[in-house]
């Protein structure tokens, strides 16, 4: 059971919606997306990854299905022309038809999505990280038993292998200095973090999604010293759900 269908829906503010329609929708997308695309039930959602060869993440896609022959996904508005475009490159004798759709209203605010631990992908952060880095295999965004999708080997053989050494946490910035998704942070002792995603809590702090290390036991030495006029943060702070030992 996707964690991410039981979640308040995270339609970032500046969101942006891709339709595909036709008697190969499912088919099409099940190649291309790395959640189980032809076992989703109509009026069902969940969150799917389309990747680059490399398993590291293009766009993150809010994908509901509203018939047999068509889905609909929510991303942020700066990624979808890039998104129409690749895919519709591997359209080729396929019959569905994407297109860009008006998007729905957000359902919730981006400090909802960052205290569920849900990632966002953006410009800025496009291909930066491999799957399991953003916790998509435990949101339920992987498919390991399904057929091939691009990316789909380098995820599965981080999956199997267990040598995913970088995860996604939630931190608290209290600088008073503002971090933006792209942007390094660093932990008090010293390990480096690239954020994924920000929010203003109650209190006009910064709540963030980051990617590092995810315990200094086990971690690997960094391929720098973290910069130390970076940004600290302290945490990690608790999510939803729990991360691998």
């Amino acid at each position: 059971m996707s964690k991410f269908a039981d979640a308040p829906a995270a339609v970032p503010h500046s969101a942006g919606a891709i339709a595909f329609r036709g008697p190969d929708a499912a088919k099409f997308l099940q190649g291309q997306l790395s959640a189980d695309m032809e076992q989703l039930a109509t009026g069902a959602r969940t969150l799917a990854g389309l990747h680059n060869p490399q398993g590291r993440v293009i766009a993150l896609l809010d994908v509901t299905r509203h018939s047999a022959e068509e889905f609909v996904a929510t991303l942020p508005r700066d990624l979808v022309a890039a998104v129409v475009a690749r895919l519709k490159k591997y359209v080729l004798r396929a019959k569905v038809k994407i297109e860009e759709v008006a998007a729905p209203a957000p359902e919730s605010d981006a400090l909802v999505a960052v205290r569920n631990g849900l990632p966002e992908v953006l410009t800025a952060t496009s291909e930066a990280f491999v799957a399991q880095m953003l916790n998509l295999d435990l949101l339920g965004a992987i498919a390991f038993d399904k057929g091939c999708y691009t990316g789909q080997e380098v995820i599965a053989r981080a999956h199997y292998r267990g040598r995913v050494k970088r995860r996604m946490q939630r931190w608290l910035n209290a600088s008073g200095r503002p971090l933006a998704p792209g942007d390094s942070a660093r932990t008090a002792d010293g390990r480096t973090l690239a954020v994924v995603r920000v929010a203003q809590n109650e209190n006009g702090q910064q709540e963030l999604l980051a990617v590092g290390n995810f315990t200094a036991t086990e971690a690997a030495p960094e391929p720098a010293p973290a910069d130390p006029s970076a940004v600290e943060v302290s945490g990690p702070l608790p999510l939803p759900y729990s991360l691998p030992e």
